[in-house]
């Protein structure tokens, strides 16, 4: 059974990347959203092995969104995607529920590896 994602992040190209590179190591996406709003109903709805979410998005930040489907959730494997220079909010999103992040631009490998530390950590 391949793992089931759902990506988040407000930039339709970062999701379709991110998607790219998802699809090709042979995961599932399950859904996508643009909003920290639509984060949150989607990850309800869909219930995905793991997630990736965007810190800056619309309508309610990443880190917003992370505490209200860990409050749901508290289980969840959410996965940060953050530019450079966001330490502060990375940091922020970890305390929040967050179990990694990853930087953008995206490189494939550091990708791939991040879900699967996530996926089988046991905690």
């Amino acid at each position: 059974m391949s793992l089931r994602v759902l990506i988040a992040d407000d930039a339709a190209f970062m999701r379709n990347m991110l998607k790219k590179i998802l699809t090709q190591a042979g995961y599932e996406v399950v859904g996508e959203a643009s909003t920290g709003v639509e984060a949150v109903e989607k990850y309800k709805e869909v219930r995905p092995d793991i997630m990736t979410m965007d810190i800056v998005m619309p309508e309610k930040d990443g880190i917003e969104a992370v505490r209200e489907i860990i409050e749901y959730d508290p289980n969840a494997k959410i996965i940060m995607c953050s530019a450079l220079g966001q330490q502060s909010m990375i940091i922020e999103a970890i305390q929040a529920g967050a179990k990694d992040y990853i930087i953008k631009p995206f490189q494939p490998a550091k990708v791939i590896e991040t879900i699967k530390k996530v996926v089988h950590r046991t905690s």
